[in-house]
């Protein structure tokens, strides 16, 4: 039986029984990932999992609950479940109700068979290309982790109102982290990625860049605490706007009142330069599907444009509160999707580009600092927009071109005072996780180093 079959079971069951609404999620998938420990592949693995997630409502009181495994049983013993619970709960006079059915788009770009049918062995394949070319570019650089995955995921969801939705996708992905090590020296760990829905992964150009970053940032020096010039790259850009930036787009913290976006609709928050989009129709996205995870049609959504606030995420709960459609910005947290309710969250969160090149970008600045990546960006106030995240490593730009690496660089400020200083953006737009971006150029940014303040 298929998961639209379950979720038409999951809910004539729940109806029958009493429900008022009734909705079911499922999804079911299989991965297998390559492990790179110390310089060696350490270990593969393969996961296979399916489930499904019932939401039912009597009286605006809704209750959920959940299986793994999809037999007519357990399918019906979950809807059951959902129902005590619902007549248990609290009436929500907040609630709206589940969506109605909609016609869907159709996500481009997110599947391929190639993918689908790619044995375990070839990505054992790809995690030695990454390694070896690692290995190769230096005798000074040591991998320390790294690994390849492979998956397919399908899901679907069903509900009472008519939404009857399913969809496919596939993803490969390989990362590598390298760390270069002399006499009395040892690097931070550097980092490199890539991910496609398809098998365009260059899993050698990461291995060779992950290394050639550990290498460059070797001999690194002080910086002394001051206003720079900064060029953010992606990694970078998603670890800040994750934490700081999107949660305040979110529509279920602006109504709470834990967002300074509140009330700022049409107002100018940012550099004219940024133009921000939340497309989850991109084609070949890496969060691209043709409905989000209560069955709403995925759409591209303008947050940000020419600096303007133009509007926030909702998903079908939210956007009931205030009389207006939903996003299509629902989601249910992964490896088990199927085990959570869903919660706001951004799809490919997407920062439009420029027409200027990464070297021209750089070469407008006369003394500044280049950050890849950051860490400590999960210690970020998401309701004052507050950040300081450690730069490791970073170097210096001088004249235009990336000069020493540096150690112990702090980047400090609020998510607001970093859009406002936007003085630039690149062409080289790249996805990260959920962020679609080109590095982007800061002025005025607050470092702090372990060297005092400037004269």
């Amino acid at each position: 039986m298929n998961l639209l079959a379950y979720g038409e079971k999951a809910v004539r069951r729940a109806l029958a029984s009493g429900a008022q609404e009734t909705e079911a999620f499922l999804a079911k998938g299989r991965c297998f990932v390559v492990e790179i420990e110390r310089g060696q592949i350490a270990r593969s693995s393969s996961m296979v999992d399916e489930g499904l997630g019932v939401r039912a409502v009597i009286g605006k009181a809704w209750g959920f609950a959940y299986t793994n495994k999809l037999t007519d049983e357990e399918v019906e013993k979950a809807a059951l479940a959902a129902l005590r619970a619902a007549r248990a709960g609290k009436p929500d006079e907040a609630w709206k109700g589940f969506p109605a059915s909609r016609k869907l788009p159709k996500a481009k770009g997110t599947y391929d068979e190639e993918v689908a049918g790619l044995p375990a062995e070839e990505a054992v394949n790809l995690a030695s290309k990454m390694l070896r070319t690692a290995q190769s570019f230096d005798g000074r650089v040591l991998a320390v982790e790294g690994s390849v995955g492979v998956s397919l995921v399908e899901k679907a969801v069903v509900n009472s109102l008519g939404v009857h939705a399913c969809d496919r996708g596939t993803r490969t992905e390989c990362f590598l982290g390298a760390i270069a090590k002399e006499v009395g020296e040892t690097t931070p760990l550097c980092f490199e990625f890539d991910a496609h829905c398809s098998l365009r992964i260059n899993p050698e150009k990461v291995g060779e860049e992950a290394a050639r970053l550990a290498v460059s940032a070797l001999g690194a020096e002080d910086l002394e605490t001051g206003s720079y010039t900064v060029v953010l790259g992606q990694s970078a850009l998603l670890g800040i706007f994750y934490h700081s930036l999107i949660p305040s787009l979110k529509a279920d913290n602006v109504q709470r009142g834990k967002s300074k976006l509140k009330g700022k609709i049409g107002v100018n928050i940012a550099s004219e330069l940024l133009t921000i989009h939340d497309d989850g129709l991109r084609e070949g996205g890496l969060h691209t599907w043709s409905f989000d995870d209560e069955g709403h049609p995925s759409q591209r959504t303008t947050l940000i444009e020419k600096g303007v606030l133009k509007g926030y995420l909702y998903d079908s709960y939210t956007a009931g509160k205030e009389g207006v459609e939903s996003t299509g910005n629902a989601w249910r947290s992964h490896p088990a999707p199927y085990a959570w309710t869903p919660i706001i969250e951004a799809t490919n969160f997407t920062v439009t580009p420029s027409t200027i090149s990464p070297e021209r970008l750089l070469s407008e600045v006369k003394k500044g600092v280049f950050i890849p990546y950051v860490q400590g960006a999960h210690s970020s106030n998401p309701e004052s927009g507050e950040f300081s995240v450690v730069a490791a490593p970073a170097w210096k730009i001088e004249e235009g071109q990336v000069g020493r690496p540096l150690k112990g660089v702090m980047l400090t400020g609020t998510i607001y005072e970093l859009l406002r200083n936007i003085s630039g953006l690149a062409s080289n737009l790249r996805q990260l996780a959920l962020l679609v971006a080109p590095w982007i150029r800061i002025e005025d940014a607050r470092l702090v180093g372990r060297r005092g303040e400037e004269g």
